[in-house]
Formats: C-alpha cells, structure tokens, sequence
C-alpha cells in the first residue's frame, strides 16, 4: 500500500480585503499517497489555486498544517520554502512563464542550475527529458516565441521536471493549447504518471480529469467529495460516464 507523501490538517487560508475577510479555504483534511494522479476539480472560485499553491508551498496557509514527508512545511520561512520547491516540487502552468530570452534549453538548464551545478549532468537530464516529451531535438534551441504553446509546454513540463521532484503540480496545464497539443501534454503528465511520480492538477476540464486516478470536489474553500478510478490507460465510456454521474452528483 502506497504512502502517504502530503497530508494536510485543517487547512484554512483567509484572505482580507478593505478590512472584510474571505475564507476562501476551509478545513482542508487531505492526504496525497506517492505515485497518485489527484486532480482538483470544482466550480469558478472554488479555492482551487489556492489550494495548489498552499500544498505545494507557493503560498502559506494562514491556519493549519501541510504536511511533506514528515515534515511541516507550513512553518517554513519564506526562504525555507523556496528552497523546499526547488528541491521537491515541479510546477506546470496554463500560462508557461519561460523566459523569452532563452532558448527552450536554457530555460531548463537554469532551472536546473539552482539546485545541481554539474551543467554536463544536467545537460544530459535535460536531453533525456526532452526525448520523452517527444519534442524535435531542432526545436530545443529555439526561443519561446519561435514554437507553438504546446512545444513551449512540453519545455514546461521538462522544466519542471529537471530536478527530480517528488511531486508534480500543474494547474490548467491545458488551459491555453489546441485539443491536440493539449491531448499530448495530457499524455506526458500520464507517462510521468506511470513511472511513479505524485500528480497533483487543478482542472474545469472533464477531459483533463480523466487522467487522473482520484478527483477531489472542492467546492465554496471546502471539500465537498472524491471519486477514484484505476490508472488510466485510454479512453474508457465507463470512466467518463462514471466521473460526469459523480460531477453532478457534487453540483457541477
């Protein structure tokens, strides 16, 4: 039976704005085992972000713990928790955010560069991430604005990947792609998937949260119900007949 890698206890997270606060997380009791695909579901100002960007230290809780590992990182300092994301988190985002500067390469290497400074070890990383997404080898040195957004998302997700991270966190990875290139990104976070490592997605998308072997509802800051399936292994009726029965059965 898998592990647990992140628990939460009563996570809450308040936001004030003119002296009024909103909970915008409420009591958020979750655990993610190692090697699960969680995807994050729920309605437009759900918490879902918020809720991404708290597990995976982007953002502090204003109540309650997270817990990685065995360790609280809830009560890390802003630097102690900029080293524990480069060190155990990888992030996939719907809008890229790499450097138009660099080229795909490089964006990685300097990724890279923060937590490894073997440049000959990393490059070879880099390589062998980028064959698995299927990427022209061509396109590697090409600068962000020379490829489509779903060759820059490939980059994206080897990005993310190059230091090893223990969990792989994206959000609306799709969000911005062409069915078919978001289909291919969707194929990667599977793949990656398979061979071990924890997923956690944020996604509105039904198509997207297929891929994943347990959607968790959120709804209102609050956790409102989950549904898990088998690893994915392709299109399955069954699978999308049953997450669109648990879809509305949570209100969506």
């Amino acid at each position: 039976m898998a592990s647990a890698i992140l628990t939460t206890e009563k996570l809450c997270k308040t936001f004030s704005n003119d002296g009024l606060q909103q909970h915008v997380l409420k009591n958020i009791d979750m655990e993610i085992t190692t090697g699960e695909f969680t995807v994050i579901m729920g309605p437009s100002g759900a918490g879902k972000s918020t809720l991404l960007y708290a597990l995976s230290g982007m953002d502090k809780p204003t109540l309650g713990k997270i817990i990685f590992d065995g360790r609280d990182i809830s009560q890390l300092s802003t630097d102690g928790l900029a080293v524990f994301r480069r060190k155990n988190c990888g992030f996939v985002f719907q809008q890229i955010y790499l450097m138009d500067t660099m080229s795909l390469m490089d964006n990685v290497l300097a990724a890279g560069l923060l937590v490894n400074k073997n440049k000959k070890e990393l490059a070879r990383r880099a390589v062998s991430l980028f064959d698995q997404t299927g990427l022209a080898r061509e396109q590697w040195s090409k600068f962000p604005s020379q490829v489509s957004g779903g060759e820059a998302q490939r980059a994206g997700i080897v990005r993310a990947l190059i230091n090893d991270p223990a969990i792989l966190f994206a959000d609306e990875p799709t969000g911005s792609l062409n069915s078919a290139a978001g289909t291919s990104v969707l194929d990667i976070l599977s793949e990656v998937n398979r061979k071990g490592r924890s997923v956690v997605m944020v996604t509105h998308d039904v198509r997207s949260a297929l891929r994943g072997d347990r959607i968790v509802y959120l709804k209102d800051g609050a956790l409102r119900g989950e549904c898990k399936f088998e690893k994915y292994t392709g299109d399955d009726a069954r699978r999308n007949e049953t997450l669109l029965a648990f879809l509305k059965d949570m209100g969506w």
